[in-house]
């Protein structure tokens, strides 16, 4: 169960990454979302965050996302 939840954290955190512009701007968007969901979801905070850093850093230029400048 952790890991689907935490698989959804990045996958929701991926999608909402790639409304920013720089990788720097979509990890930080990653790590808040990742948290918020980890927390609603009675998880470990600093997992989410960091999964979710790294999905929205790693998000530029992935299928339709815009690529990162």
């Amino acid at each position: 169960m952790l890991g689907k939840n935490l698989l959804l954290a990045a996958l929701l955190a991926t999608g909402l990454a790639g409304c920013m512009a720089t990788p720097q701007e979509r990890g930080i968007a990653g790590a808040v979302v990742g948290a918020a969901i980890a927390d609603a979801t009675d998880e470990n905070m600093v997992a989410g965050a960091a999964l979710g850093a790294l999905a929205g850093s790693a998000s530029c230029g992935v299928g339709f996302l815009p690529p990162c400048y």
